[in-house]
């Protein structure tokens, strides 16, 4: 079964954990976007906040480990279970850009 699952978002680096490697030698980075606009539902604005769990692999994660909690950030990327154990969303960082 296939069917669309991308995701892009834009907000601050809300936490940022330190960068590590995987059992395979692949560099990895957790890290929080936090988000806030305003959005048109139903007819009328609507103040939005969330925060997003996000992850990074390979030359994304070195780029995301240099940065800071509280940078400007711009993510795209897909959806995916954190773990077998844990069916929590978690964002897979694609493309990424700090401002």
């Amino acid at each position: 079964m296939s069917g669309a699952n991308r995701l892009e978002i834009s907000g601050t680096v809300a936490e940022l954990k330190g960068l590590r490697h995987t059992p395979a030698g692949i560099p990895v980075v957790e890290f929080r976007i936090r988000h806030e606009s305003e959005r048109d539902q139903a007819g009328a604005p609507r103040k939005v906040n969330a925060e997003v769990e996000a992850i990074a692999f390979e030359t994304l994660a070195r780029l995301v480990a240099g940065s800071e909690p509280g940078r400007k950030v711009k993510a795209e990327g897909f959806l995916c279970a954190r773990s077998r154990r844990s069916r929590k969303p978690v964002l897979h960082v694609t493309r990424i850009e700090f401002e």
